[in-house]
């Protein structure tokens, strides 16, 4: 038997949970907008990947059980836990919520421990990433929607074929449409224990792979940007003194127009920004540390 799965979702249960240094406001999707889309789509099991917390997956399952056209949707636990040094690991099949900011060894052990299995979700992304200690999980994400400079997610599969670690895909979906963009197929029954064993055993190969498009992405940014100024404002005195003029002007600007043609523009030029770091960090062994510093001056040089 063969399940189609959706492996690395959020819903609104992310949200308060993604730890210091970030938005609050994380997803808007919906429990029930999340099963009917998985529905439609034919899914047979997703599993709930919340920041930091295993709320949104118990609220789900009682939801789904409540409702009988959503009977033939399983629904799976995990968390995406952010590590002491600001990378994510998945983990699938726990049910008892593992803490942020612990060591990558203490996670693996405790997610052993409740006979889970772990993951490497955009080991080569520019922030968030665990880079070489991906060989440490059962699970390299080789392919993620949100990895748009393209780059991060080939460097993810030669590694994974370097270090013969099994590969899956997530759509890491915040937005709804996003939800089922990446799909794997397990050989296993449509059961916890068994979809784990075939995990465990690499029998699962990706399916289906695709990108978040640029209105994707800006819906899920001003979302963040709506619900979070306080944070924003705040984030950006503590940072940037020197240029928050320019931050402050943008967000007066972002205020009186939000569907200005200058953000699709800004996108546009991130986008090429972050191929050319891309391509520096994981292609000519720059030193990715100043992305987690966030210094903007250093980040500017980079895509020169």
């Amino acid at each position: 038997m063969s399940i189609t799965t959706e492996l690395h979702c959020h819903n609104s249960f992310s949200n308060f949970h993604v730890g210091e240094g970030e938005p609050s406001h994380d997803c808007n999707v919906s429990i029930r907008d999340q099963l009917e889309r998985s529905l439609n789509l034919g899914l047979d099991a997703i599993f709930v990947t919340n920041h930091n917390t295993l709320d949104g997956y118990r609220q789900l399952l009682e939801y789904k059980n409540d409702h009988e056209k959503f009977k033939k949707i399983n629904v799976y636990p995990a968390e995406e836990i952010t590590i002491d040094n600001g990378a994510h690991v998945l983990a699938y099949g726990i049910h008892d919520e593992i803490p942020a900011g612990i060591s990558l060894e203490e996670l693996i052990d405790k997610v052993r421990d409740q006979g889970g299995v772990s993951s490497a979700p955009h080991p080569f992304g520019l922030i968030n990433a665990l880079r070489e200690d991906a060989k440490k999980c059962d699970m390299v994400e080789v392919f993620n929607s949100n990895n748009v400079d393209i780059l991060s997610n080939a460097r993810a599969t030669q590694f994974a074929l370097d270090n013969n670690i099994t590969q899956v895909a997530g759509s890491d979906s915040h937005v709804l449409s996003t939800l089922g963009r990446c799909v794997n197929q397990i050989d296993s029954e449509n059961t916890l224990d068994d979809i784990l064993h075939a995990m465990k055993c690499g029998h699962i190969h990706v399916s289906q792979t695709g990108y978040v498009s640029q209105s994707e992405t800006l819906d899920h940014l001003k979302y963040k940007i709506n619900n979070s100024k306080e944070y924003i404002v705040d984030y950006i005195s503590e940072h940037y003194p020197n240029t928050k003029w320019l931050f402050t002007l943008l967000l007066r600007l972002y205020d009186s127009n939000q569907n200005s043609p200058m953000w699709p523009l800004f996108y546009r030029i991130a986008l090429y920004s972050m191929r050319r770091i891309s391509q520096k960090i994981n292609f000519q062994n720059h030193d990715p540390s100043f992305m987690k510093d966030r210094n903007l001056t250093t980040i500017l040089k980079m895509t020169l």
